[in-house]
């Protein structure tokens, strides 16, 4: 058998589409952006979760969508206003990205998201999660949406505590996705997923008692048997880098610069002194680098020797 290969005792799709549909009809998250089939709005969503978590982007998102309701008044909007209202998110250079992708959508395809994965990975800042996300729960195609929750949740239920790489896993998501006659469709199997990784199948402490996939699940009784499941279930998770400390980081001081742009009154600017000020006093040669990656970015211009929004 190939190296991570579906374990041949992998549960048959039926029986697993029978347990999560039963419990996530009465589990599912209420989230605003699955009360909508609006592709528009659920690629505003996608967008906002990345690097963000749900709580946090829910406000933000329901704030998003009543100043640019529609892809074409995010295109026609000044960037500079689009990154005001992407206030509080971080990781600022999405909003830029998300403006730059309205601006495309409306140029070359009359407004209309395109409605497959392979589509949306043509438009600028569009990975494959996020144009599998959209192509299936925007527009109902037969897409695995492996964000980290879902890809947590197949690897241990079909490969244990041994996880293969989430390219490895992606034929198996695949496999795995219901067809018709199914109880559940690929949107709703995908978000019952995220809901039980997020709710349940955690990195640290699994609660394996109360998933509706135990029975199905090759973790599981690994887990039971463990004398530390903590530090078990945590190896079972891939190694992702983990970020380095946010405070004076070039991200702290860049987040920091652009807050301060965002606060000036329409036409106005800071200048070098004043963007020192902003992030915390930083050298000359280290705000000139800090702002050229802004410009780069497309986050700030420059006027004279200081900077302001685009």
């Amino acid at each position: 058998m190939p190296a991570h290969a579906a374990p041949a005792d992998t549960p048959h799709p039926a029986a697993l589409h029978a347990a999560l549909a039963d419990w996530y009809a009465s589990h599912a998250r209420d989230l605003p952006w699955r009360r909508t089939t609006d592709p528009y709005a659920i690629l505003v969503s996608e967008v906002m979760l990345q690097q963000t978590q749900v709580a946090r982007t829910i406000p933000r998102y329901a704030e998003f969508l009543a100043s640019f309701p529609t892809i074409e008044a995010l295109a026609q909007a000044p960037v500079a206003d689009v990154i005001r209202a992407w206030s509080g998110m971080g990781f600022n250079a999405r909003a830029v990205r998300l403006h730059r992708l309205a601006v495309e959508v409306v140029a070359l395809h009359g407004g209309k998201l395109p409605p497959t994965a392979v589509a949306l990975r043509t438009l600028p800042g569009i990975g494959p999660y996020t144009a599998a996300a959209v192509a299936c729960f925007a527009f109902g195609a037969s897409e695995p949406v492996l964000d980290t929750n879902v890809y947590r949740v197949l690897s241990r239920v079909a490969h244990g505590l041994t996880p293969p790489s989430r390219q490895e896993l992606e034929p198996l998501a695949r496999a795995l996705l219901p067809g018709p006659g199914a109880p559940l469709d690929p949107s709703s199997w995908a978000q019952a997923l995220m809901d039980v990784g997020a709710a349940l199948c955690s990195v640290s402490a699994p609660a394996c008692g109360d998933c509706p996939l135990e029975r199905h699940c090759a973790a599981a009784p690994e887990l039971a048997r463990a004398d530390a499941p903590r530090t078990l279930a945590e190896s079972s998770v891939p190694y992702a880098p983990k970020q380095g400390t946010f405070a004076g980081s070039t991200r702290f001081h860049r987040g920091r610069i652009v807050a301060a742009l965002r606060d000036l009154p329409e036409g106005g600017s800071l200048s070098a002194q004043q963007l020192a000020d902003a992030a915390g006093g930083r050298s000359p040669a280290e705000i000139a680098a800090l702002v050229d990656g802004l410009v780069r970015d497309g986050l700030a211009r420059r006027v004279g020797g200081g900077a302001a929004l685009p």
